[in-house]
Order: C-alpha cells, then structure tokens, then sequence
C-alpha cells in the first residue's frame, strides 16, 4: 500500500534503503523513473546538488548535462516554484523544446509530475516521478497521484535531509550580535546607513560597522546578499 511508504521512508537507515524506498514508491504509484535531489544554497549563488534516482544507464550523460537542464522548463519551474508541474510533450512544445522532449522520450521520460519544496536556511527538495504512457485522463484521478507524490515529499524529505546531507555540510548559523541584526532587518526595509544609525540612535559609522560586521559573520560579499542570506537562516524575519 501507497500509505504503507510514506512511514517506510521515514524510517530508511541509510542511503541504499532510502533510494530503495522512493523506487517502491514511485512504482506503486504507477510511474518507472524517479529523481529525488536535495539543494543546499551556499554562498554568492552557489548550490550542492545531491540527488538520488534510478535514471537509466543509456539516459545518464543526458540527465547530468548542466546545459540541457538550464533548458528544461520542468527543471526551471521547480526552481521557482513550490505548486507541482503537471508535465507532458506539450510542456516542451510550447517553449520550443520538441526536439529535447523527443530525445528524452526514448529512454521513458515521455510524461511526469515534479515538485519543489522550499526549506527555510536555503534548502530545498525536489522530487520527480517520470513514465513512458499518458498521465491519467480522469482529472479526480490525476488530482489524487499528485496528493499522493506532495505527501510522499514532504516525508521523504526529512530523510533525504538527514541521510545524504553530512553535518559539516549544514549550512552554519553565524551568531551575529542584536544590534548587528537589527541593522540587517533595517537595511532590508531599504534604509540608507545614515537612516539606520538615526533609527538605532547611533552613528552613521557606527551603523556602517555592524552591517560590515553581520557581512563578514555571514561570508557575504555586499549588504543585499547578507540581507538574503539571514533570511534563508531565520536570523530576521
């Protein structure tokens, strides 16, 4: 039973168990190729990609081609979005991309449902089942294989994060001071430095210093990307 596996992978002790258990999944819920990839954003738009899937062997330099995926518009959507994308040759046709659905569609990539889900601290999920014949034609239907893939995610997730991420890997938690973080929130509300020394009834050199300061702490080359990167922390809200 499909509801049998959401417990199953919650329970997986390691990697092999894990991969075993989203290909169970992904076969009882009537598709062949399954791709789970955790995402970790690091530091002036850099990512770890760590992903783990039953893609064929014929398929993988395909798969793996950095530019090819940058053209994919289910990959892009998943970047961007967290509603799950619903996808068939017409995705593909409609932004010009016949020829690489073609190809894929050779090695069972031919329909398919993905979904992201967009973790606090920079991190996210991504989890795509994939099948060589038509998805379902009655929309109840289709409605309830893509409540069973959002469940199986939001389960599958916390193990992914806890099997294939090692703890030196985890994206750290700078400890920066309050008024450091104070002047961040400020700053992100787009409050010059003299504005914010105003607000924090300090100097404008003084506001200078603790945004340099939370920017140095948070290994961030300029203001806006300390801003963001506080924020995918949970330092400021």
């Amino acid at each position: 039973m499909i509801s049998g596996s959401y417990q199953s992978v919650m329970q997986a002790r390691n990697r092999e168990e894990f991969r075993a258990e989203i290909i169970r999944f992904t076969r009882q819920l009537g598709f062949q190729t399954v791709s789970a990839m955790v995402v970790i954003d690091r530091t002036l738009g850099k990512s770890e990609f760590i992903t783990i899937d039953n893609t064929p062997q014929a398929y993988l330099d395909s798969y793996v081609d950095e530019i090819a995926g940058k053209r994919d518009p289910v990959s892009q959507h998943c970047k961007k979005a967290s509603l799950p994308i619903i996808w068939n040759q017409d995705t593909y046709v409609s932004q010009g991309l016949g020829d690489k659905w073609e190809h894929q569609a050779k090695f069972g990539y031919a329909t398919g449902i993905a979904m992201a889900l967009h973790l606090p601290e920079g991190r996210h999920f991504m989890l795509g089942v994939d099948r060589d014949q038509d998805l379902p034609a009655d929309p109840s239907e289709l409605q309830r294989v893509v409540a069973d893939l959002q469940l199986f995610a939001v389960c599958a997730q916390e193990t992914a994060f806890r099997l294939l991420v090692p703890p030196a890997s985890q994206l750290e938690r700078p400890r920066l001071t309050p008024r450091e973080l104070e002047a961040l929130r400020w700053t992100m509300e787009g409050k010059t430095a003299w504005e914010v020394g105003a607000l924090m009834g300090i100097s404008e050199r003084t506001a200078v210093l603790h945004v340099n300061n939370a920017m140095h702490k948070l290994d961030c080359a300029n203001k806006h990307q300390a801003v963001l990167k506080a924020l995918k922390l949970g330092l400021i809200y």
